[in-house]
């Protein structure tokens, strides 16, 4: 089963702020490693509180923060930034 990775308007105008090099890492993990896996929660962790039902992958230094939707398949991104300023 592969799996569609979308974006959310702000998590498009946060990826496009980065550097390309990182811009290039993180689309090629999500997808590499994420579009094609069977179950995209073996790569990330679940995130409680404030964040609870979205998940996190890393990606060196950066996170992603996405939201799976069982139902149409799809993981869609919602955040992306460096891990000191994603959660705030």
């Amino acid at each position: 089963m592969i799996w569609k990775v979308e974006f959310d308007d702000r998590a498009r105008r946060e990826l496009r702020k980065l550097d390309v090099g990182v811009q290039g890492r993180i689309l090629n993990y999500l997808r590499k490693r994420i579009g094609t896996d069977q179950d995209p929660r073996r790569y990330g962790e679940a995130l409680k509180g404030e964040f609870a039902g979205l998940w996190k992958y890393r990606v060196g230094a950066y996170r992603i923060i996405a939201e799976i939707q069982d139902d149409t398949i799809t993981v869609l991104v919602v955040r992306i930034g460096h891990r000191r300023e994603i959660y705030r």
